[in-house]
């Protein structure tokens, strides 16, 4: 039986949207250390004291709206998941999905990457924190379910391990070239350009390795590399591509 909510229940979840969108807002206009519950609550037309009444504390407001933006974040995956694409290629358009949801939300990479620090962490409610996991699970279940169905059809071997663990270094990867795409300047420091070509270079590279199958031709081929991306844009991302060459502006 599908439980409804009552008149006030509704009330209450729509405040706390309406919070949640206006920190949103803040985090894109001043960056993170432009949030104050205060001036949250006066953006938002009420006391501070009702929106201490949802959020306990500024930490359960940030990880409140990191786990928002990764409800968005699973949507993308989901296309990938949901496709006919080869196990393969799917790995690789994941990594072009998390790529597209970096820059189309990159204020939720920044704040995810604080929320997750011990001090942010550890000073939330455990009831914020376990919605942010839950809200994240989904997502390594569709990684998950990808390589198993590689391992199934022979086109990857188990060695022994837990399928997720094949996934991990796509995964760190995509976490540091993230990290070294915000923190500005570095990049730029050691003259390395092109960050998503690299990044999905180096990611065919590690899955040759693996000898997932089908093996790419060349991970050094840029026409290559440049071809694949264009088609999974096209087939899976074109409402959210610019209309650059690639979705992921390569080169």
């Amino acid at each position: 039986m599908i439980k409804t909510r009552s008149g006030r229940e509704q009330a209450l979840a729509e405040r706390e949207q309406l919070f949640i969108e206006a920190t949103r807002q803040q985090l894109c206009n001043e960056g993170l250390l432009g949030i104050q519950m205060a001036a949250i609550a006066r953006r938002c037309n009420f006391a501070t004291g009702t929106l201490y009444h949802h959020f306990a504390s500024k930490e359960d407001l940030l990880i409140a709206v990191c786990t928002e933006l990764t409800t968005t974040r699973r949507d993308y995956f989901q296309r990938v998941a949901d496709s006919e694409l080869s196990t393969r290629d799917k790995m690789l358009a994941f990594a072009v999905a998390y790529a597209l949801f970096a820059q189309h939300y990159p204020e939720h990479f920044r704040l995810e990457q604080y929320v997750m620090t011990e001090v942010v962490w550890h000073a939330a409610s455990a009831n914020r924190r376990e919605q942010m996991l839950e809200a994240t699970q989904p997502i390594g279940r569709m990684v998950e379910q990808v390589v198993k169905d590689a391992m199934e059809n022979g086109e990857l071997e188990t060695h022994g391990l837990a399928p997720l663990a094949f996934s991990i270094g796509q995964w760190s990867m995509s976490m540091g070239m993230h990290t070294l795409i915000h923190a500005e300047g570095i990049l730029d420091m050691y003259d390395l350009k092109d960050p998503y070509r690299m990044l999905l270079r180096n990611i065919q590279l590690q899955l040759n390795a693996m000898k997932w199958q089908p093996l790419a031709g060349d991970p050094f081929d840029d026409a290559e590399l440049d071809q694949k991306v264009d088609d999974l844009c096209r087939t899976l991302f074109s409402d959210l591509c610019s209309e650059k060459k690639h979705c992921l502006a390569l080169g």
